[in-house]
């Protein structure tokens, strides 16, 4: 469903003075977005390859914006695949234990030797370390599966993608055969599993401890996370990024925001940005001017500390980082934060008139 928040602040573009600071969190924005289905890989899943497109998640992000002036609209759910029952399942090149339980896989003692001993690679900063559970957020980018323990290729994997700023690689107890009513608990091997994430990783996230599979028990070990201090890339068309402390918290010229659950993407406030102009330079005042958005404020917008959305605040004119004093909010009991909150300045300005 999309937002009308977004709306409200357009419509008033062209008639109303620019609302006054604070800029406070929307959470009606937020609550009006659909968060992503996939949030983590599917339990049979060995591979899924990161095939995050920027230009086109901007374009997307633009046609969002212009798309909340019209009907709101469902976005469809992601469909899983299941593998056919009993079928062999691929991998399981991990150590295991010589007593084949989930019991003895948490107790091995190898999983938490590996993982407390495992390098941290160079701009990278470990998050957790020998958790019994793997990361599970909004901001999933894909999965791979090793054959050793290796956190420097998880990082090179992590480096090559587009929008990765973390992984999360772990020992996962798999059935070596699909569970099924022939076969419901058959014996174990050991996958090492890296995931890619868009946006740091935590403790807090680090929710899933596997499941049931029929009556096979799926858990895990020795999972390790690793974040790296990544700025957004360079956007076309804006200076910048500029690094901030906080959100923007700005005396005035503020004219809208958008929220995009997922990966972080300043990429996405940029087309929402342009968007938001687009459509005031449609609709002008009668003297022919019109609120550019000449700035915007993007950052990750993480709820009790576990990665959400990117959100974007935008300006009729630049703000520095003395106004980036909004690092987070409560909601009831739940905590959202700021965090890679980061500035942009259209260069050369727009007008502001017909």
């Amino acid at each position: 469903m999309r937002s009308t928040c977004l709306v409200a602040a357009l419509a008033g573009l062209a008639y109303a003075v620019p609302r006054p600071a604070p800029q406070d969190i929307n959470f009606l924005e937020i609550d009006a977005e659909d968060a992503p289905t996939v949030t983590g890989p599917t339990v049979e899943a060995v591979s899924q390859p990161v095939s995050y497109d920027e230009p086109a998640a901007k374009a997307s992000a633009a046609a969002a914006v212009l798309d909340d002036l019209s009907s709101p609209s469902k976005r469809g759910l992601a469909k899983r695949g299941v593998n056919d029952p009993c079928s062999p399942q691929p991998d399981g090149y991990g150590p295991k234990p010589a007593v084949d339980t989930a019991a003895a896989f948490l107790d091995f003692q190898t999983f938490h030797d590996i993982a407390n001993k495992a390098a941290t690679p160079q701009g990278y900063q470990r998050s957790f370390v020998d958790l019994t559970a793997s990361v599970n957020a909004n901001t999933y980018m894909g999965l791979y599966t090793f054959k050793t323990y290796d956190t420097i290729k998880c990082q090179q994997l992590c480096d090559a993608a587009n929008l990765c700023t973390a992984f999360n690689i772990y020992f996962e107890r798999d059935p070596t055969l699909a569970p099924a009513e022939a076969c419901p608990n058959p014996s174990s091997f050991t996958n090492i599993k890296c995931t890619l994430w868009g946006s740091g990783v935590t403790t807090e996230a680090a929710v899933n401890k596997g499941q049931y599979r029929r009556d096979f028990q799926v858990v895990i070990a020795g999972s390790n996370g690793y974040t790296k201090d990544n700025p957004p890339s360079a956007q076309p068309g804006f200076d910048g990024p500029t690094a901030f402390g906080g959100a923007i918290n700005a005396p005035g010229n503020y004219i809208g925001q958008k929220y995009f659950p997922g990966v972080y993407d300043a990429g996405k406030c940029a087309g929402a940005c342009q968007a938001t102009t687009a459509y005031a330079k449609r609709h002008p005042r009668s003297d022919g001017t019109y609120n550019a958005c000449q700035f915007f404020n993007a950052y990750l917008l993480s709820k009790n500390n576990i990665p959400e959305g990117t959100y974007c605040s935008m300006y009729t004119k630049s703000w520095g980082k003395q106004y980036s004093t909004n690092y987070g909010q409560y909601r009831g009991s739940d905590y959202y934060s700021v965090s890679s909150s980061y500035g942009f300045t259209l260069n050369p300005q727009d007008p502001g008139r017909i």
